[in-house]
C-alpha cells in the first residue's frame, strides 16, 4: 500500500487549492475558521459556487454531470475546503439522496432531480428518524398508503437536520405490515412545501433550531415520486447510510479543529501546561490514525482491490474524535465557553455577538450538542456489533 500522494494527484491539489482561494468569500472563510454562525445564505451561496463550477458532485460520475474524480481526488478536494475555512457541504442532497437516485431512480427522476442538486439550487432534508424510531429504523410508523396515482402520507420525522430549510425531504415510510418490519418499508420523495407538512423546530442548548419535527397529515405524494421498487426502500436505505457513516468521521474538519483548539488554547495560556498538551498529542495521533484508514481505503479503491467494509469503523473514530476535539476547546476556554461572556464572544470562541444578538454559540453547548455524534448515522455501539461481523468475522 503506497500512501504517497503521485505527482497527478499533487497537481491536482494545487489547482484546487488555487480556486479556492480564489473563489471562496471571505466572510465565509473567517465565520468557519472562529466557529461563528452560519446562515442559510452562506451555505447554499458556497453551494452555488461550486455548484456553477461543477464541483458540488464531487462524487458523482460523469454520465450524471460530476467531475468524475477518483476516490483520492475527492479526499484532496475536500482537505483542500477545509483547510481554507470552506463549509461542510450540507449532505442530504449531493452525498446521500444522489446517489439513491442515480442507483435505483428511474430515468426520468434522475433528470428531475439531480441537476438541482447537483447546482445547489434545491435544498433537501431528511426524513429518516421518528420518536419510536431511531437506532432501531426499521420500526418506524411513518405511514404511506397507495390511492391510484398518489401516496397520502400520515406521520412523524423527528431529528431532522436543519429542515426548517428544506425544500424537498426523502422519507421511509411504511407501505406494508406484513413480514419483517424491514420488507414493509419504502422511499419516497416529497415536496415539502405540499398542504400537510409542518415543521416545529426543536431548539438545542446553543440556542440555535438545528434539528427540528416533521409532521405529515394526509399529504399527497405522487406515486411516481417512489424511488425503485415498493417495499424495497430498507436496500435503499442502507446505501444511503454507507455514505452518510463515511461522511460523518470528517478527518479534514478534524485537522482544522484541532489547529483551533491550539490557538484558543495558546490564547488563553493553557497550551504551557504540558498535561493539556499531552491530551492534545493524543488527539493528534488519532487523527492522523483516522487519516491513514481513511487513506488506507482509498488506496484500495484506486488499486482495484476490495476494500474492507469499514463505514462503520469510519464513524465510530470519527465521532468520538469530534466530542475530545470539542471537549478539549471547552476546557481549553475555561469560562469562557459559557454564553454571553462579551470578551469570549469577542475572541471569536462563543459565536457572532456583533451579527446576532441572542443565544449564540458558546463553546460548553457546542460540547453537548456534539454528544450525538456518537448516536446518529447509527449508534456506534450498533456499528461496533456490524463491523465485528463483517470485517473480523
Amino acid at each position: 500500500m503506497d500512501l504517497n500522494f503521485t505527482a497527478e494527484e499533487q497537481a491536482f491539489r494545487n489547482e484546487v487549492r488555487q480556486w479556492v482561494a480564489q473563489n471562496l468569500p471571505e466572510d465565509i472563510s473567517h465565520k468557519v475558521h472562529n466557529a461563528l454562525r452560519l446562515s442559510r445564505e452562506d451555505m447554499q451561496r458556497w453551494a452555488q459556487i461550486l455548484g456553477k463550477k461543477g464541483w458540488l458532485a464531487s462524487g458523482w460520475p460523469q454520465q450524471f454531470g460530476g467531475p468524475g474524480w477518483s476516490a483520492v481526488q475527492k479526499h484532496l478536494f475536500e482537505e483542500e475546503c477545509a483547510r481554507a475555512g470552506a463549509p461542510r457541504v450540507v449532505p442530504f442532497g449531493p452525498v446521500m439522496v444522489a446517489p439513491v437516485i442515480m442507483t435505483f431512480g428511474s430515468l426520468e427522476q434522475q433528470k428531475r432531480f439531480l441537476p438541482g442538486i447537483a447546482s445547489g439550487d434545491v435544498w433537501w432534508s431528511q426524513g429518516y428518524s421518528e420518536p419510536g424510531a431511531g437506532s432501531d429504523l426499521a420500526s418506524l410508523k411513518t405511514r404511506a398508503e397507495r390511492r391510484g396515482d398518489k401516496y397520502i402520507v400520515n406521520g412523524q420525522k423527528t431529528w431532522t437536520t436543519l429542515g426548517q430549510y428544506g425544500e424537498w425531504i426523502f422519507c421511509l415510510v411504511r407501505t406494508s405490515t406484513e413480514g419483517k418490519p424491514q420488507t414493509g418499508i419504502s422511499f419516497l420523495l416529497i415536496d415539502m412545501k405540499s398542504p400537510g407538512i409542518t415543521v416545529r423546530p426543536i431548539v438545542m442548548l446553543d440556542g440555535e433550531p438545528e434539528v427540528n419535527e416533521v409532521f405529515f397529515d394526509n399529504v399527497e405524494v405522487p406515486a411516481e415520486n417512489l424511488i425503485g421498487e415498493e417495499n424495497k426502500g430498507w436496500t435503499y436505505a442502507k446505501h444511503l447510510l454507507a455514505h452518510e457513516r463515511t461522511n460523518i468521521a470528517d478527518v479534514n474538519r478534524a485537522k482544522r479543529e484541532i489547529e483551533r483548539l491550539k490557538r484558543i488554547a495558546k490564547a488563553e495560556g493553557v497550551y504551557d501546561d504540558a498535561r493539556f498538551r499531552d491530551q492534545i498529542a493524543l488527539l493528534e495521533i488519532d487523527i492522523v490514525a483516522l487519516e491513514m484508514l481513511v487513506l488506507r481505503v482509498l488506496s484500495a479503491e484506486k488499486s482495484g482491490k476490495q476494500s474492507l467494509d469499514i463505514a462503520g469503523l469510519l464513524k465510530i473514530k470519527g465521532s468520538e474524535i469530534q466530542q475530545r476535539y470539542t471537549e478539549l476547546t471547552m476546557l481549553a476556554a475555561g469560562p469562557f465557553t459559557l454564553p454571553y461572556v462579551r470578551e469570549a464572544m469577542e475572541a471569536g470562541w462563543q459565536g457572532d455577538w456583533f451579527a446576532r444578538f441572542g443565544i449564540c454559540a458558546p463553546l460548553a453547548s457546542n460540547y453537548f450538542n456534539f454528544r450525538k455524534t456518537t448516536i446518529y448515522g447509527g449508534s456506534n455501539e450498533v456499528q461496533r456489533n456490524i463491523v465485528a461481523q463483517t470485517v473480523l468475522g
